[in-house]
């Protein structure tokens, strides 16, 4: 995407006061002195419609906003990850570390970690894996499934769904903390979170959208991802391994993204098959699945070495 195609949109917030009406070119002229730091405002936009960290005031102002923007923001989804996923591998460490050194302190830790996580993303990706559980669980037609998966309300097979998945991420986060120790965890944690928010890019990329595109929280990420952005999200991903790989060589983690893109292969099929597309929620749901596919990977390792 080229800068003036990611170019904000004039902010109608400065509009009324005279103030304000002055502040506005200021804002303006600061956003195209800022061109330069595209990826940079694109980052802090996915981080604000994927977290629940606030982007207001001044910084608001600076990063500015357009449809353009937020579409190329999805780029910069497994940026978000080392943000999520970083500050959950502290709260995990920071807990095991406080608590006396007993077995149960692991488990602890898995299920606070988790969620403060899931506080962090607002349940963004849980939402997702449980509606697409109740839209595909069953055997309906594609219509039938889309018609649910827009519902609100959660149904047996996502309710399930989710209740499994957290379970199992909290029982693998405790299991590799007893064989591989707190830190070397936290590490799989963070990596986990990285890496599992670049296979919905792969999905966005090789699925077309479906459903209904204007109401779904999907929209920004209806149009197809270019390959800049699918590899600029490889690019956090790379980094993320290259990092863990340096500070953490004792854990397997060809066998732990082996584990991811399993999930992802799955989880493609099924969308191609039952949806013939994807969705806001299967997007969700890919992410979750593949980093617990990054977990089992971790785990199945340590108990083969």
């Amino acid at each position: 995407m080229s800068a003036a195609q990611g170019e904000p949109e004039p902010d109608s917030r400065a509009s009324g006061a005279a103030g304000a009406q002055g502040a506005e070119p200021l804002a303006q002229a600061q956003r195209q002195d800022a061109r330069g730091l595209l990826p940079l405002r694109h980052f802090v936009i996915a981080l604000q419609f994927f977290t629940r960290i606030p982007v207001t005031g001044r910084l608001a102002d600076w990063v500015g906003f357009s449809p353009a923007m937020l579409r190329a923001s999805a780029a910069h989804f497994p940026g978000v990850g080392w943000v999520v996923g970083g500050l959950t591998a502290l709260v995990f460490w920071g807990v095991t570390q406080a608590l006396p050194a007993q077995p149960a302190s692991a488990w602890v830790a898995a299920v606070l970690s988790t969620a403060f996580g899931i506080w962090l993303t607002g349940a963004f990706h849980e939402d997702g894996l449980a509606d697409t559980a109740d839209g595909l669980g069953g055997a309906v037609s594609r219509e039938r499934a889309l018609e649910i998966m827009k519902d609100s309300r959660i149904g047996s097979y996502g309710a399930i769904a989710l209740v499994l998945a957290l379970l199992a991420k909290v029982l693998m986060l405790g299991l590799l903390s007893q064989a591989d120790g707190a830190l070397q965890t936290a590490w799989a944690l963070f990596a986990a979170h990285v890496t599992s928010r670049w296979m919905p890019l792969c999905v966005i990329r090789t699925l077309p959208h479906v459903g209904d595109t204007a109401q779904s929280k999907s929209k920004p990420l209806a149009e197809r991802i270019g390959t800049a952005g699918l590899l600029t999200g490889l690019l956090w991903c790379l980094a993320a391994l290259v990092l863990v790989g340096w500070m953490a060589p004792g854990l397997s983690w060809p066998a732990a993204l082996l584990g991811a893109l399993l999930a992802l292969a799955w989880t493609w099929r099924l969308l191609r098959r039952r949806l013939q597309g994807f969705t806001g929620d299967g997007l969700g749901a890919t992410q979750q699945l593949s980093e617990l596919g990054f977990y089992l990977g971790l785990a199945l390792a340590a108990g083969a070495a």
